[in-house]
């Protein structure tokens, strides 16, 4: 007795897959969009301030300068306001005498990133570029009042590179004047230096 086959249908090829087994791994397509992307343009290590080695005339001449104020402000009895020259040298001189450990500073196409701090571009303002004691110092001015202005030292980064980085992002500042608080401290320290500039 022969075992007799049965006809089956075949099956049908031109019926569309289901659009999960068309593409069981893929997202939608905005999940990949470059807008969604996070990328690093620019990633550096540099101290957290500027910071110049100070020699034994400036904390002489300081000394002298605040011992001074002190005996003029004794004489007029301004007793809190000796407090508080005393304290401003103290912190100057420790400024002065301690160097600052390195921060890392990210620029991504998201925001600037420093240390822990993470700030958007919808934050910030715009940037300029300032030389203090020598090193070259990032500007960048923020919407909000506090910080104000986040100031980052740019380390072996080009000034040139990191303002090509930032431009399509925020607009570049050539000149800032300078307010009268600045004014005043650069025409003191050109006019009475607390050390000889090194040559």
């Amino acid at each position: 007795m022969t075992a007799q086959l049965l006809d089956l249908p075949e099956p049908q090829t031109d019926l569309p897959l289901p659009e999960k087994e068309i593409m069981p791994h893929a997202q939608s397509q905005n999940d990949f969009s470059p807008t969604n992307t996070v990328k690093t343009l620019l990633s550096w290590k540099a101290p957290g301030r500027p910071f110049r080695k100070r020699g034994k005339q400036f904390y002489i001449n300081s000394l002298l300068i605040m011992l001074l104020v002190e005996i003029i402000l004794f004489l007029f009895s301004q007793y809190l306001l000796m407090l508080v020259v005393l304290s401003l040298v103290f912190v100057a001189f420790a400024l002065a005498s301690v160097p600052p450990h390195d921060f890392h500073y990210r620029i991504s196409t998201q925001g600037i990133t420093i240390e822990d701090h993470f700030f958007l571009w919808q934050e910030l303002y715009d940037f300029y570029f300032k030389k203090r004691d020598g090193i070259e110092v990032l500007h960048i001015r923020t919407y909000a009042f506090i910080p104000g202005e986040l100031t980052i030292t740019l380390g072996d980064v080009h000034k040139e590179h990191a303002k090509s980085v930032l431009l399509p992002y925020l607009p570049y500042r050539e000149y800032i004047k300078p307010t009268i608080m600045e004014k005043s401290a650069d025409w003191l320290s050109r006019n009475f230096p607390l050390e000889k500039a090194k040559t």
